[in-house]
C-alpha cells in the first residue's frame, strides 16, 4: 500500500508567496499617497520606497536586482510622478545597497537607518529633478519630506519585521 500524498494545504508558504506578500505590502505603501490629507506643504514621504527599503535591508535575497522595476512602475502610476522615475531611482538605490552589502561585513539597525535615510533623500531629490526643470531650486518641502521619511523608517522596518515574523510563524 502506498503512503498518502501530502496535501498542498499542509505545505509551508512557498517562496512565491513570500515575495507576493512583500510586494503587496510595498504596493499598499505606495497607495498611502492617495489618502486625502489637506496640507499646505507636501510632507508625505514615499511610503512604497520605505517599505521596499525595509524589506531589502531585512532580507537581501527577497527580490532580484530587477525586482524594484515593476514596484516602481506601480508607484509611478499611483503617485503621478513622471513615468519611469521611481522605476529608475528605486533600481539605482537597490543596486547601491547591493554594493554596500558587498563592502560591509555586518550591519546593525543604525546603519540600516542611515542607508535608508540616504536612499530616501536621494530618491526625493531625484524625483524633484525628474518632475521640475533642471534650473528649478530644490525647495523646503523636499527636505521636509526627506526628514519625515527618515523619521518613519523605523515604523516601516517594524511593519516589515511583523509581516516576516507572521509568515515564519505560519510555517
Amino acid at each position: 500500500m502506498r503512503a498518502p500524498r501530502p496535501s498542498k494545504f499542509d505545505a509551508p508558504p512557498t517562496e512565491r508567496r513570500r515575495i507576493a506578500v512583500a510586494s503587496a505590502a510595498i504596493m499598499v505603501g505606495s497607495l498611502v499617497t492617495l489618502v486625502p490629507l489637506v496640507a499646505t506643504v507636501p510632507f508625505l514621504p514615499p511610503f512604497g520606497l520605505l517599505m521596499l527599503l525595509a524589506f531589502r535591508l531585512r532580507d537581501p535575497e527577497l527580490f532580484p536586482s530587477w525586482g524594484p522595476l515593476p514596484l516602481g512602475l506601480f508607484d509611478d502610476l499611483v503617485s503621478g510622478q513622471p513615468f519611469g522615475s521611481a522605476m529608475a531611482l528605486w533600481t539605482l538605490i537597490y543596486i547601491a545597497i547591493d554594493m554596500i552589502d558587498h563592502r560591509l561585513v555586518w550591519r546593525g539597525f543604525w546603519q540600516d537607518w542611515f542607508i535608508a535615510g540616504g536612499a530616501v533623500t536621494f530618491c526625493l531629490l531625484g524625483m524633484r529633478l525628474f518632475a521640475a526643470p533642471l534650473g528649478a531650486p530644490v525647495t523646503t518641502p523636499v527636505l521636509l519630506q526627506a526628514a519625515v521619511g527618515v523619521a518613519l523608517y523605523p515604523l516601516a522596518a517594524r511593519i516589515a519585521a511583523g509581516i516576516d515574523e507572521r509568515r515564519r510563524r505560519a510555517r
